[in-house]
């Protein structure tokens, strides 16, 4: 699965309604892909870099419009910082569908990292432990299993949670949350090496902009 392919499937399922972005990766692939059209909203916190924004602003979008089917695009680090928010969304009856990108690491700082850094990766890695490799290059077979079960995670707090590991399952898992009368997360796994395109460093002028 490529981002592409989710923001796809979501252009495809949902023909309106209003699509909120967290900040990292993911926020950038929705600007990237997600049509809009006078059916649809975009609420995004820009170039602020809220982490955790995108999960109480869906709820709110959906207390203020209960009639409208709210869609939260937010990655594993982002939805962490305000998860408990989904309590909220419980108990104010304001389902929102939440799809998380996951690629076990704090992606847009990841991908910094990799660039500029020599993959000297610190603190952005969501695998990791205190016995890992100090100089560990990325996921392997010996890395620990990933915390927390998203879809654990979610029935804990009464909601519903569905875990999608290839394309085929993208149109079910979207269906099913629609036809869930409370909250749905669903946890999208996708290739840790994915990177945002086109990107500028920052402090460097335009003409300095990545492109592959």
């Amino acid at each position: 699965m490529t981002p592409q392919m989710i923001m796809e499937h979501i252009n495809e399922q949902f023909e309106e309604g209003i699509i909120v972005t967290d900040v990292g990766q993911h926020q950038m692939w929705a600007a990237q892909y997600i049509e809009l059209n006078e059916k649809k909203s975009y609420i995004t916190s820009g170039g602020l870099g809220t982490m955790g924004f995108g999960l109480p602003a869906a709820i709110g979008s959906k207390i203020a419009n209960p009639d409208k089917t709210v869609i939260c695009i937010s990655g594993d680090g982002g939805i962490q910082m305000n998860i408990q928010e989904m309590a909220t969304s419980i108990v104010q009856n304001a389902p929102v569908i939440i799809c998380i990108l996951n690629n076990y690491y704090l992606g847009m700082v990841r991908q910094m990292q990799e660039l500029w850094y020599g993959k000297r990766y610190e603190a952005t890695c969501l695998r990791r432990r205190k016995e890992c490799p100090r100089d560990c290059k990325g996921p392997n077979a010996a890395c620990p299993p990933y915390s927390p079960d998203f879809v654990k995670l979610a029935e804990s707090y009464g909601a519903k949670g569905i875990r999608v590991t290839k394309e085929e399952e993208i149109a079910g898992a979207f269906e099913a949350a629609k036809a869930n009368q409370v909250s749905t997360i669903i946890e999208f796994l996708i290739a840790t090496e994915e990177i945002v395109l086109p990107m500028v460093r920052g402090g460097n002028p335009m003409r300095e902009m990545i492109l592959k």
